[in-house]
């Protein structure tokens, strides 16, 4: 089972807006970025998402008139990376590209796309989890849109279970055996929870149990088979959120962090010299459950060892998906 071994975690006083993200553990690079809670003039132009910004018809765009050969970086763990990455590779194969995809961690990731030994890079999360990125290296790269909005750390229940608010916990915390299931202990969302969550409302009393995230998760397929309640941490976009009967759990005080943005970005120079592929990614969205649908049959119908398999099957179930992301109307 994949899983996401790196976001962020920026941490601010509660009750302001704390930024924060995921993860397994933290590379140094990202640990870096976790550092930096503040927007800088480097990505404070990625503060808001736009789906729809720049989409057009790419129908008949040129291809270019240079080598057609696209490689597409998929940061390792990081399931939605994997998925738009052999989405992608799957759309520009269709459209007159010969498109591949390389598994990368996120640092090396970046620094092949600005010596161009890969093209794309489809899982940029800004304004502040690949911030440390952007800012050393934006001007090397080239933005091609905003493809989902709602990126976030969260506190997830079973559907069934009582409470509504992470605040219902403090009253409701018998009903989930009093604990919350956490990730890595060296997580961010780990420090999020710990550091800025559970004072902020108050959950002491409850035991976070940290251990990995595959036992976070198989602590919700335990729940579902006993019937019992479940509190854990997780975070959007997931696959667990197709695979389970879970919902979030409301966040009044904000304190597990705002919404983050996940953008495309190319080596510079790749629109000029790929206009239709620059286009075709410029004009992906995919909403958060089709999102979901995909790392599923990704991670758990073929167990992440044929996701061009399973992005045939999602793209059969989805028919309309590629013509719209064609011509620029997914929304």
């Amino acid at each position: 089972m994949k899983r996401r071994l790196g976001v962020l975690a920026a941490v601010v006083t509660v009750g302001a807006l704390v930024l924060a993200g995921c993860g397994a553990k933290n590379t140094n690079a990202e640990s870096e970025a976790v550092g930096n809670a503040g927007t800088s003039d480097a990505v404070s132009k990625y503060a808001n998402c736009s789906l729809t910004e720049g989409a057009s018809d790419a129908t008949n765009l040129d291809v270019g008139g240079g080598d057609k050969t696209i490689t597409i970086a998929a940061f390792s763990g990081w399931d939605e990376s994997t998925a738009t990455a052999y989405l992608m590779k799957n759309i520009l194969n269709k459209n007159g590209y010969t498109a591949d995809v390389k598994t990368l961690d996120a640092a090396a990731g970046f620094t092949a796309a600005t010596k161009g030994d890969v093209d794309v890079i489809t899982d940029v999360w800004l304004p502040v989890t690949h911030e440390t990125y952007i800012k050393q290296y934006g001007d090397q790269l080239e933005p091609l849109g905003c493809w989902y909005d709602s990126a976030r750390l969260t506190i997830a229940v079973n559907s069934s279970s009582p409470a509504k608010s992470i605040a219902d916990l403090k009253n409701m915390g018998a009903d989930y055996n009093n604990t919350l299931v956490g990730i890595e202990p060296g997580a961010g969302e780990t420090g999020v929870v710990q550091n800025t969550m559970i004072p902020a409302y108050g959950l002491q009393n409850m035991t976070f149990r940290t251990s990995s995230t595959s036992a976070m998760l198989a602590s919700i397929k335990k729940a579902e088979a006993e019937k019992s309640n479940v509190a854990v941490t997780l975070w959007k976009p997931h696959w667990a959120y197709a695979a389970f009967d879970i919902r979030d759990l409301e966040d009044p005080k904000g304190a597990m962090g705002g919404k983050e943005g996940i953008w495309n970005f190319a080596t510079k120079g790749f629109g000029e010299s790929n206009p239709k592929a620059a286009q075709l990614l410029k004009n992906l969205v995919v909403p958060d459950e089709e999102l979901s649908d995909l790392e599923n049959l990704i991670t758990q119908k073929y167990q992440g060892t044929n996701p061009d398999a399973a992005v045939d099957e999602w793209l059969a179930t989805h028919p309309d998906f590629a013509n719209q992301l064609q011509t620029g109307e997914l929304e």
